[in-house]
């Protein structure tokens, strides 16, 4: 049974949110404010959060770049804040995805259980082939048993979605992908047009696989095309 952690400061929504995740079998912890929320991901097993942003104590925001200094399970923010920025940012501190409020909850339990099936195919493929679990192009090592990637022998931290990202285009190095075809494999659901997501991610693995990323060694921009991981 995977644990889930809701963390909002409305109770309402938090029991709303629990009585639905509740009948798919999903072990419910909540927190009410953003302390509280960091005490459970460091004391339990956590397999998913979901965060909102306006909390006491800690915001959302704040809580989401604690996770991501030690941990990469799911994140989805849902939010009241629909601001284009907030999205923005939220994606660009390691959230995996972003839903507003007012929400639908059978919209919410798809895309918790999408969250789920990215995580376990991603584990699943990573053992899937013995023969590659280990990638290395440069300083760079991706090791697809342990859902790893190092630079300079130095541990990096990614998101799962990051991870995902990075070990597509590692699996087919020089091969440009199209921002339509990144998305359908990472998201695994048909592409609707957002392209900012993608751009946000990339810009995320930029900054921590390269030295520059304003002139990338590795994750190379195919101007019309779509993204490649360059050949060295």
């Amino acid at each position: 049974m995977e644990n889930v952690l809701i963390v909002d400061d409305e109770k309402e929504i938090v029991e709303l949110i629990e009585l639905y995740l509740s009948k798919e079998n999903f072990n419910i912890f909540k927190a009410y404010d953003g302390e509280e929320a960091l005490e459970h991901v460091r004391n339990s097993e956590i397999s998913l959060a979901i965060i909102d942003i306006m909390m006491p104590k800690l915001n959302g925001f704040q809580v989401i770049k604690e996770i991501r200094k030690d941990y990469n399970i799911p994140v989805i923010i849902l939010s009241a804040r629909d601001d284009f920025s907030d999205k923005i940012l939220g994606l660009d501190i390691g959230a995996d995805d972003y839903m507003t409020k007012p929400f639908n909850s059978l919209e919410l339990l798809a895309r918790v259980q999408a969250q789920f099936r990215r995580y376990y195919e991603l584990n699943q493929e990573n053992k899937s082939s013995l023969n590659q679990n280990r990638i290395e192009i440069g300083d760079l090592v991706l090791d697809r048993t342990y859902c790893t990637v190092s630079k300079n022998n130095e541990a990096l931290q990614l998101t799962s979605t990051e991870y995902k990202i990075i070990e597509y285009l590692l699996k087919h190095i020089g091969r440009v992908f199209t921002k339509k075809q990144i998305f359908e494999h990472v998201w695994n659901e048909a592409y609707y047009d957002d392209e900012n997501a993608i751009r946000v991610h990339i810009s995320n693995l930029r900054d921590k696989i390269e030295d520059d990323p304003k002139s990338p060694r590795y994750l190379k921009t195919v101007r019309g095309l779509g993204y490649k991981i360059e050949r060295l």
